[in-house]
């Protein structure tokens, strides 16, 4: 769910404040410091406690780059393994041919009178 920073308080701005900061200066290309953070959050009109900007120089620095932390473009879905032959395609194709069997819904009863039903109703 997205959330304008206007509506954020306290530490939870700070530490949006914080994490957007830290896309925008390894977007630009730039080292992420806690000096760098707090250019960037200043920058923008806003403030932030110089122990967020330390929090995340340090755990982005640990991790080796912001590119943990964001989704990759395009994502959508899981990974899903190797190449397994055509076994699992057997198998799908099996498996819709069972759905369609189970969804015959001719069981005699029309709710609009027609022809499928008795024409009790």
């Amino acid at each position: 769910m997205a959330t304008s920073l206007t509506t954020l308080e306290g530490a939870k701005k700070e530490e949006m404040l914080s994490s957007l900061a830290a896309l925008v200066v390894s977007d630009a290309g730039g080292e992420i410091t806690a000096e760098s953070l707090t250019a960037v959050i200043e920058a923008s009109g806003n403030t932030a406690s110089p122990m967020w900007t330390a929090l995340f120089a340090k755990v982005i620095a640990a991790a080796g780059g912001t590119d943990k932390f964001c989704a990759a473009p395009g994502g959508g879905g899981g990974g899903g393994g190797g190449d397994g032959g055509d076994a699992g395609t057997e198998e799908v194709v099996e498996e819709e041919k069972a759905e369609e069997e189970e969804m015959d819904l001719s069981g005699g009863m029309d709710m609009f009178g027609g022809e499928g039903g008795d024409g009790d109703y």
